[in-house]
């Protein structure tokens, strides 16, 4: 029989805590997750203080019921919780990766231009997009229609639409969270604008 450390006890709190939390979330009593778990009141209501152990067909049930996974159930505290952007001084742009979802990133961005004026310079690509104005007012071209997003306000839209965005009245500052596709298709154009951009 393995010895029980520390961490294992901290890793029992959490989860018991975790489970309760969820719970409570949901709106739901102890009687209504037991009902959905399959579990006795009083089983519940002794792995959630601790009077129980924490077997793994119960919390597989649990999880189950409390729609989440196992993983995200017995998931421990990383030490990375901070995380600093990666800066593109040129672009104006800070990007953040999400680590919980590699395939979404989050992006700050400055703005002084307007949108372009002509389609042809609108972008469309696989994914979705959705952005907050952090200050200033943003205008957002998606195919023929132009919209004002005010400071605070935010715009969500599939990308596959041709879209483009600039600024009103001054510079303007957004909050992007960009889909694996949407943050590959910018990648693109980023590229090709680098390669137009370069002398020949």
């Amino acid at each position: 029989m393995l010895p029980v450390t520390q961490d294992d006890d901290e890793l029992d709190s959490l989860v018991r805590k975790r489970i309760r939390a969820l719970r409570l979330a949901q709106g739901w009593s102890l009687e209504e997750l037991a009902t959905r778990a399959r579990l006795s009141q009083s089983t519940l209501s002794r792995i959630e203080n601790g009077r129980r152990r924490l077997a793994l067909d119960s919390l597989v049930t649990l999880a189950r019921a409390l729609d989440t996974t196992l993983d995200q159930l017995v998931e421990t505290a990383s030490d990375d919780v901070v995380i600093s952007p990666t800066i593109d001084g040129t672009h104006g742009r800070m990007r953040w990766p999400v680590k919980g979802d590699p395939g979404v990133s989050v992006m700050r961005q400055r703005l002084t231009e307007p949108p372009p004026d002509k389609p042809s310079r609108m972008r469309a690509h696989p994914g979705r997009e959705w952005l907050v104005v952090l200050s200033g007012t943003a205008i957002l071209m998606l195919g023929h229609r132009r919209f004002r997003v005010e400071t605070n306000q935010a715009a969500e839209f599939p990308t596959m639409l041709p879209h483009a965005i600039g600024a009103e009245g001054g510079p303007c500052e957004i909050l992007g969270i960009f889909d694996r596709d949407a943050r590959r298709g910018h990648q693109r154009d980023n590229g090709d604008r680098a390669l137009q951009e370069s002398p020949q």
